[in-house]
């Protein structure tokens, strides 16, 4: 049965939207005072992952960067045992001193919150790297193989999806949204993640756009769903090897050996 793509503006709605604003300004609060010293409720943070790209179709997994200063870095980077777990736990213990009844706990690169209503918040400490002539980017913490430090740059991602989901009148997220949503309706038990979706339509989508408001997609000699499906065989001899993929505008490598067949069959699905 095909499943045809459509508008999915204000899928979370907004009372939701409003409690993770609420929530990601205390976190934010509780961090700030205890690596700036002071008590913003925005500074040093911002949305990152499915949800700073407008790709989230759900509360399960929120993600967001908070800076640390700069200064910071060599305290941890010279721990000779794991420094990027001490980071972790300094941010837990931060959080906890608000949210003391929730679940809290450090996670390989993050500080996971689960809260009472199955509200999911995962928190990357960052430390800002400024380079000549490309902005900033972001070195965090990988606590596994004894610790390292690891490069992002969600703020090129956010500005590369943000443009061409403008050019494509909504069609890029809303197609990021509709896979997100068979993924969770009909492959639950399958690990696709929200980057590799969104990369993998950011480049397979090409120029099609919505071209009313109803969202229909501009149309061609063939169906946008089916155009899709082409572009992956078509770079994956049919499914059988994952290609190299980039994140949009980071140009970071995606892991593509886990979940592309899946992507395969929710791409079947559609057409």
């Amino acid at each position: 049965m095909s499943s045809k793509i459509t508008r999915r503006d204000n899928i979370i709605p907004l009372v939701t939207r409003q409690s993770i604003a609420n929530r990601y300004h205390t976190v934010t609060k509780a961090i700030n005072r205890e690596f700036w010293n002071y008590k913003s409720e925005t500074a040093h943070s911002f949305y990152v992952g499915s949800y700073g790209r407008n790709t989230a179709i759900d509360t399960s997994d929120i993600d967001i960067l908070i800076e640390i200063p700069e200064d910071e870095y060599n305290r941890y980077s010279d721990t000779k045992r794991n420094g990027q777990s001490r980071l972790l736990q300094v941010v837990k213990d931060a959080i906890e001193s608000t949210y003391s009844r929730s679940d809290i706990r450090a996670d390989g690169q993050v500080v996971k919150i689960t809260f009472s209503d199955g509200m999911k918040f995962e928190v990357l400490p960052a430390f800002p790297q400024t380079i000549w002539n490309a902005g900033v980017t972001y070195k965090y913490p990988d606590t596994n193989m004894g610790g390292n430090w690891r490069t992002t740059d969600p703020k090129a991602e956010q500005k590369a999806m943000k443009e061409k989901n403008n050019s494509s009148n909504g069609l890029l997220c809303a197609t990021c949204k509709h896979i997100r949503t068979i993924r969770d309706d009909s492959y639950s038990s399958y690990h696709l993640s929200g980057i590799l979706i969104d990369s993998f339509v950011y480049v397979a989508m090409g120029t099609w756009h919505f071209t009313d408001g109803d969202g229909n997609s501009s149309s061609q000699s063939k169906s946008y769903e089916q155009a899709l499906l082409d572009y992956y065989d078509q770079v994956s001899l049919n499914g059988l090897i994952p290609p190299s993929l980039s994140a949009p505008g980071s140009r970071m490598q995606i892991d593509t050996s886990k979940g592309w067949d899946v992507l395969g069959k929710i791409l079947n699905k559609m057409v």
